[in-house]
């Protein structure tokens, strides 16, 4: 594996109270490392090289003073809608990638609904087309979850998602045993 390849990995942040905070990639997590910010909990296991040195590929990192962090919610964007829905039609079950996926309001803008959290989920294209500017029950469809906002659980579910079978963060995630 190449040091770029490398350097797109995801590394799971912690801050100063083992809390998960975010994720970002590995060029990310060696900036902090080298300024000082942060310091290396897990490694993958991956060298990355240079010319005159060599540095183990983090994969969980902790800040060295907490950082308090804002009550904020996610922006609202399609993306963030996709990854709250885990990339699956809310209608149909199926899962598929980003660009095969639309949004769809499940009360219908030109029914007054609004582009909010509670409103918009993650439709294929079949669906939406099929949903048309009708109500779920209406187009003889339904749901298979309510929209919800982000939470801190929706966000410790997106973590665990992007870090997939990474056994070094399954402590910090708050995985069942």
């Amino acid at each position: 594996m190449t040091n770029v390849e490398l350097l797109g990995y995801p590394v799971l942040v912690l801050n100063a109270s083992y809390e998960p905070i975010h994720v970002c990639a590995v060029r990310r997590a060696l900036i902090l490392l080298f300024k000082g910010v942060a310091s290396a909990e897990e490694s993958k296991g991956a060298v990355l090289r240079s010319a005159s040195s060599q540095v183990p590929v983090p994969s969980v990192i902790r800040l060295l003073e907490y950082r308090r962090i804002p009550h904020t919610t996610r922006a609202l964007s399609r993306k963030n809608i996709l990854m709250r829905d885990h990339h699956t039609c809310q209608y149909c079950g199926n899962k598929s990638g980003a660009g095969d996926l639309t949004l769809d309001h499940v009360l219908p803008r030109s029914r007054g609904g609004p582009g909010t959290w509670e409103n918009l989920v993650a439709a294929c294209r079949r669906c939406n087309n099929r949903k048309g500017d009708r109500l779920p029950e209406e187009a003889g469809m339904r749901l298979g979850r309510r929209p919800k906002p982000f939470t801190l659980h929706t966000s410790r579910s997106l973590m665990r998602q992007i870090g997939g079978e990474q056994q070094s963060w399954r402590k910090y995630l708050f995985y069942e045993n």
